[in-house]
């Protein structure tokens, strides 16, 4: 089967490997359709990260699936499902609790899609024919009727990474204001705006890119145009999306008493400095880490489909899955590569 694979910094290239196959009754064999480039794969292309290649790549993805094993029950045959980055077993107390990112029943810990030996077992990439899930009835998620494959594409992690920044947050703060620091994972922090504003909640957007700042004015939001500043007045809900210690500053010092912030940003640089007399004056909350994916996945698809929140605003580009060495390169907020039957 085809697959693409991460060479190295501005290199993609198609490879022929050997396709997966069932290694038991609870798994199952998808062939994924529309898959979308998360804010890290487009950071590995850019050599903006430490990661190096080789790699199956891609960790985003609608697909149908192929092949159950016995045991299956969560899907069947010709079902379009959405796959979740992460490798979860739905057994561990972790994964009970709802912390699938921290799941202990899968080794090595905090698995995924489309990082290869980075993370310890090569689990492959969604960008290939044919993928395995092995815990299928833990992880794989049905798309609605009438659900829209491309514009959900980022279901398997960018949509439910901006969720958990909001949602939760703003059940539990009604009517609180919103601030997204933008820049660094550019459309998890759209996402985000447009989530906040269909929760309701007066969102400030601040960004330094005039087209993002432009799909945030579409998506509801009040744009906020410059560099972070040390303090962009208080919001009981924050959000870190800059991976820039500057941004980082700016929404924790603009996080009222009670409030929480929350980073999706990565720090690869080490130790970064922190408003810790501030954070502890107003007492807030400060939430880091990868999201839980998959316990967010169905409350994600519950607000697009009452056409609530449209994450197609946030696309910037829809690709045919063979130009995706080449359009992987291409400077997009969010890029969808679509193959269908």
């Amino acid at each position: 089967m085809r697959q693409l694979t991460f060479v190295e910094a501005g290199q993609l290239v198609w490879d022929d490997v050997a396709p997966p196959v069932l290694q038991g009754p609870g798994e199952a064999l998808v062939a994924p359709f529309a898959v979308a480039a998360c804010d890290l794969d487009m950071a590995i292309v850019r050599g903006r990260t430490p990661f190096s290649g080789p790699f199956a790549f891609g960790h985003e993805g609608i697909a149908r699936v192929l092949e159950t094993g016995p045991e299956v029950t969560a899907a069947q045959p010709g079902d379009t499902v959405v796959v979740p980055f992460q490798i979860t077993c739905g057994q561990c107390d972790a994964c009970r609790r709802g912390f699938t990112a921290s799941c202990s029943g899968v080794e090595p810990r905090r698995s995924m899609y489309g990082l290869g030996a980075v993370v310890g077992h090569d689990w492959g990439g969604m960008l290939s024919d044919v993928v395995r899930v092995p815990h299928a009835d833990a992880m794989l998620v049905r798309l609605p009727p009438g659900a829209d494959a491309v514009a959900v594409a980022s279901c398997s992690d960018n949509l439910p990474d901006a969720w958990r920044t909001v949602g939760p947050p703003l059940q539990q703060r009604p009517g609180a204001s919103v601030l997204i620091v933008a820049g660094g994972a550019p459309s998890i922090a759209l996402y985000a705006a447009g989530m906040a504003v269909a929760l309701g909640a007066e969102t400030h957007y601040l960004d330094q890119d005039a087209h993002r700042l432009e799909i945030a004015r579409g998506l509801g939001a009040l744009p906020v145009d410059g560099p972070p500043p040390r303090r962009h007045g208080r919001h009981l809900v924050t959000v870190d999306a800059s991976a820039s210690v500057d941004g980082l500053q700016c929404a924790l010092r603009s996080t009222a008493g009670d409030g929480i912030c929350t980073s999706v940003g990565i720090y690869y640089g080490g130790e970064v400095s922190l408003p810790l007399l501030e954070m502890y004056s107003n007492g807030i909350t400060f939430v880091t880490g990868r999201p839980s994916a998959r316990p967010a996945i169905p409350q994600v698809l519950e607000l697009v489909t009452a056409g609530r929140f449209h994450p197609e605003q946030v696309t910037t580009a829809v690709a045919a899955w063979d130009d995706a060495p080449a359009a992987l390169l291409e400077p997009n907020t969010k890029l969808v590569l679509t193959r269908f039957p």
